[in-house]
């Protein structure tokens, strides 16, 4: 039997909701990245970073070449890059949101206790 669309989607969505994956994403955002230089960036420990790139690997979501003993991480498609663009945006809104209300608040005197 084929999984729902919206099943689909959920399973997507779940596997992106890691901090290091996301991490990862947005800086391959920029081009191809070796795991050393991901490493650096992201400063985890080698194994949980190898645990959360091949969860990215296996969703399609990234792809990994080798060049003699450099693995070497890229997106596996501009979408990607628009999807984490569309993320950051409704982010961006839903803080927004939540700063204007707090204002609101603090001027009407109604502040959380």
């Amino acid at each position: 039997m084929a999984v729902p669309l919206y099943q689909a989607k959920a399973d997507f969505f779940r596997m992106l909701g890691h901090p290091v994956r996301i991490r990862v994403l947005e800086l391959l955002q920029g081009g191809p990245l070796p795991v050393r230089e991901l490493l650096a960036a992201i400063e985890v420990e080698p194994s949980a970073l190898s645990q959360q790139l091949t969860a990215l690997r296996r969703s399609g979501i990234v792809v990994s070449t080798r060049d003699g003993s450099t693995v070497v991480y890229e997106l596996a498609g501009g979408d990607v890059a628009a999807l984490m663009l569309a993320a950051r945006k409704i982010l961006t809104e839903v803080l927004a949101g939540r700063t204007e209300l707090l204002a609101e608040l603090r001027e009407s005197g109604d502040q959380p206790s």
